[in-house]
C-alpha cells in the first residue's frame, strides 16, 4: 500500500491533475469549509495526500495494538477489508485520475475504521482505538462529491454489518482490553502511535474569514 501511495503522490502529473480538479471543486464546497480562493487548491491537495497516507499508518497501529492485546485474530479481518479497498477495490470505485481513485479508496478505509470504532463504543463502552477522523472524513466526502460519496458510505455500512455478524468480538482478552482502556485511557497508545490523533494532523487548519 505504501509503495502504491508513494509512487502516485510523487507523480507531478497526478499532482497537477489533482490540483486542477480541486481548483474547480473548491468553489462548490460546503460553506463550513472556508478557504481563500488563491490557496484552496494547494491546501486541499495537501489534505488529500495526507489523508491517503494515513491509511497504512492506521492499519499498522491497530494491528500492533490488537496483537499486543491478543485480540488480533478477531481484529485482523477488519483490517484486511481496509487493505483490500486499496489492493482490490470494489467495482463502484472510479475516478478521472489515479489520485482521485486513491482518495475514494482511502475514504472507504477511513470510514470503515470510523464505523467499526463507533459500533465498539456502543457495544463495549470504548473504541477499538482512540482515533477520530470524523471531520477529515467530512472534508473527504465533500471533495469526492455526491452521489458517489453516498455510494461509498453505503458500501462501508454493508461491510461493517457483515464483519460484525461473521466475527464475534467476545472473550476474556476482549473484556480485559476494553476494561483496561475504559479505566486508564489511551495515553500509552497515543504516545506510541501519534498517527491515531489523525483528526488533528490531517484535518485542514482552515482560517475562516475575518
Amino acid at each position: 500500500m505504501r509503495t502504491l501511495i508513494d509512487d502516485l503522490s510523487a507523480s507531478s502529473e497526478e499532482t497537477a491533475a489533482l490540483i486542477a480538479r480541486l481548483q474547480v471543486r473548491s468553489s462548490t464546497l460546503h460553506n463550513a469549509i472556508s478557504l481563500s480562493a488563491d490557496v484552496a487548491p494547494l491546501l486541499l491537495a495537501d489534505f488529500v495526500v495526507r489523508y491517503i497516507e494515513h491509511v497504512p499508518d492506521f492499519i499498522e497501529a491497530i494491528h500492533t495494538i490488537a496483537r499486543d492485546a491478543n485480540i488480533n485474530e478477531q481484529v485482523d479481518p477488519l483490517l484486511k477489508v481496509a487493505v483490500d479497498y486499496f489492493l482490490r477495490p470494489p467495482e463502484l470505485v472510479h475516478g478521472s485520475s489515479a489520485l482521485q481513485v486513491l482518495l475514494a479508496e482511502a475514504y472507504l478505509a477511513h470510514r470503515l475504521l470510523e464505523e467499526i470504532n463507533d459500533r465498539f463504543i456502543s457495544l463495549c463502552g470504548s473504541p477499538l482505538v482512540p482515533m477520530d477522523t470524523t471531520r477529515a472524513n467530512i472534508v473527504a466526502h465533500e471533495l469526492i462529491g455526491e452521489p458517489f460519496a453516498i455510494e461509498l458510505d453505503q458500501a462501508v455500512l454493508f461491510s461493517a454489518d457483515i464483519l460484525l455478524t461473521e466475527h464475534h468480538f467476545t472473550g476474556a482478552a476482549f473484556d480485559n482490553f476494553f476494561a483496561h482502556h475504559r479505566a486508564h485511557g489511551w495515553s500509552v497508545e497515543l504516545s506510541r502511535w501519534p498517527c491515531l490523533a489523525a483528526d488533528r494532523s490531517i484535518f485542514l487548519n482552515f482560517t475562516g474569514p475575518d
